[in-house]
C-alpha cells in the first residue's frame, strides 16, 4: 500500500471526484457523472476508493456482484489519479477489494473486461491471478462490431478463480 494513502468504501459525496479521475485518465470510457454518484451509493460494498492524507479520492475501483452469479465480483473500472501512478495503488486496491468482498460477501471469482491495447490493465489482472495462484481464462466477450461507436476495440473478458479461501 503506498504510504500516506488509505483505502475506504466510497461514499455518495465521492461520486464527483471519481467522475473527474475517470475523465482525466483519458483512457477510460467516461460514464455520466450521475452514474458515478449512484455507483458510490448503490455499489459501495463492492467498490473501493483510495484517499490521500486530506481524505480526497485519488483512485478507485468500481465493481458489482453479477446478478446471475453472486460469487463473482465484476470489476467495472480501475482508475488512479495521475499524481499517484507508478506506486502500486491499482494492485493494492484490487487486492484489498477482492479480499474484503471474499470475506464479507463470499466472492470466489473476479471478472473484468479489458481491450487488447490496454497493457497496464492486462498486466494488473494477470499479475493478480499469478499472485493468488488462481487460474485466469480470457475470451472475447464483446466484439468491436457490437458497439454503436466506430473504433471501439473488442472487450476481452478475464475470469479469475476460484480464489483460494
Amino acid at each position: 500500500m503506498p504510504e500516506g494513502l488509505k483505502l475506504d468504501y466510497p461514499r455518495l459525496e465521492d461520486g464527483a471526484a471519481l467522475w473527474r479521475i475517470a475523465r482525466d485518465s483519458r483512457v477510460l470510457d467516461l460514464n455520466s457523472s450521475y452514474s458515478y454518484l449512484l455507483w458510490c451509493r448503490d455499489h459501495s460494498a463492492t467498490s473501493i476508493v483510495a484517499r490521500d492524507a486530506d481524505g480526497d479520492p485519488v483512485g478507485f475501483i468500481t465493481g458489482y456482484l453479477r446478478p446471475q452469479d453472486q460469487r463473482t465480483l465484476f470489476v467495472w473500472q480501475v482508475a488512479v489519479d495521475h499524481s499517484q501512478r507508478g506506486r502500486g495503488l491499482a494492485a493494492a486496491m484490487l487486492g484489498t477489494l477482492v479480499a474484503r468482498t471474499a470475506e464479507e460477501l463470499g466472492v470466489e471469482f473476479v471478472e473484468t473486461t479489458v481491450t487488447p491495447d490496454n497493457a497496464p490493465s492486462n498486466r494488473l489482472f494477470t499479475s493478480f491471478a499469478d499472485r493468488h495462484s488462481a487460474p485466469m481464462r480470457s475470451d472475447v466477450l464483446l466484439d468491436a462490431d457490437v458497439f454503436p461507436d466506430d473504433g471501439h476495440e473488442p472487450e476481452v473478458l478475464h475470469r479469475i478463480g476460484p480464489l483460494a479461501a
